[in-house]
């Protein structure tokens, strides 16, 4: 059903769906008085989601491994809303060295925070390991954001008490979720040079993202009223360069016989990447929903391992575990 809504660009529940652009969800809307992060925006989704939120009146901060990258998204950001808001801190999400600094230097700004977008993400395309000797799909999709948001939460809780207004996470994950080892992840294995394979080491990294979402959003639940929601999404198929290192022929046929049917995230009229993102982070109908998997601006169906609650604590302490094994 998910698919065939966006095959015909049907629209859902939500008024919304495939051929829906970021600007047209956040038509209307004020965000002047937010702060919002935003990782991986100097390249396709992340981009448009930071100028789209900028354009809306928020504060966003780009977190980026190369400062110069960053300062041009801020330079044509500016030169397109001269009034905008945009800063620029340094951080690599496959380093917890990095997020550990990119927090400090945040906290530094004394800047409120109530959005926190999630959407950096590599696929690697080898077997890499990080600098804290994790898989490098794995350390940079899945831990490095995982350690952002616990260093980070209790600010969003605490701006939404102040302020209140909702506090709102937003997760990139993927359709790539469905596509993981037996089990849906080797946590025994995430090391295991010997029965690595690209697609399938993406495809966890995805469904940690996933598994994230949900075992937070239960957390964050449990924790009574703190005004902050969690949501994960796909943002659909796009043509971005997130795939440069898959060198696989398969890989390539896959992208260009799906061209056709690509979302487009730099081209006019289009910029439908980027939707789904700025629908979970600021759009009113989803006040109070938490926990949810999104696709073309509406709530989708995930796969079994992703609602498996078992494995998402499993995750949980084994993420703690590895973080504490590091101080």
């Amino acid at each position: 059903m998910d698919f065939l809504r966006y095959l015909f660009g049907c629209k859902g529940q939500s008024g919304y769906g495939s051929s829906t652009t970021a600007e047209q969800v956040a038509d209307g809307i004020s965000l002047s008085s937010y702060t919002a992060i935003v990782t991986g925006a100097t390249s396709g989704i992340g981009v448009e989601t930071a100028r789209v939120l900028a354009k809306q009146g928020a504060c966003v901060v780009i977190p980026v491994r190369k400062l110069q990258s960053g300062e041009e998204v801020r330079c044509k950001i500016l030169q397109e809303f001269p009034d905008a808001n945009v800063a620029i801190l340094e951080l690599d999400l496959s380093s917890l060295k990095s997020v550990r600094k990119f927090v400090a230097n945040f906290k530094a700004l004394k800047l409120p925070l109530n959005i926190l977008i999630n959407n950096a993400g590599i696929a690697a395309g080898k077997f890499v390991l990080s600098e804290d000797g994790l898989e490098l799909d794995f350390a940079t999709n899945y831990m490095g954001h995982f350690l952002l948001v616990e260093l980070l939460i209790e600010d969003m809780i605490k701006t939404a008490r102040e302020s209140g207004k909702e506090g709102r996470i937003v997760i990139v994950s993927s359709e790539a979720h469905r596509f993981t080892p037996t089990g849906g992840i080797a946590l025994d294995k995430i090391n295991d040079k010997k029965s690595f394979w690209y697609a399938t080491s993406y495809g966890q990294s995805k469904l940690a993202n996933l598994l994230h979402c949900k075992e937070l959003s239960k957390r964050l639940q449990e924790m009574g009223d703190v005004n902050v929601t969690v949501n994960a999404l796909h943002p659909g198929s796009i043509s971005t360069g997130i795939g440069r290192d898959f060198n696989a022929l398969f890989t390539r046929t896959i992208f260009a016989l799906g061209s056709p049917f690509l979302k487009n995230v730099s081209q006019r009229p289009g910029k439908q990447g980027a939707a789904t993102t700025v629908y979970a982070a600021v759009h009113p109908s989803l006040k109070g929903i938490s926990g949810k998997y999104l696709m073309d601006c509406n709530e989708a169906d995930c796969h079994a391992n992703a609602k498996d609650m078992k494995l998402a604590n499993k995750l949980w302490a084994f993420s703690m575990t590895f973080l504490s094994s590091l101080s």
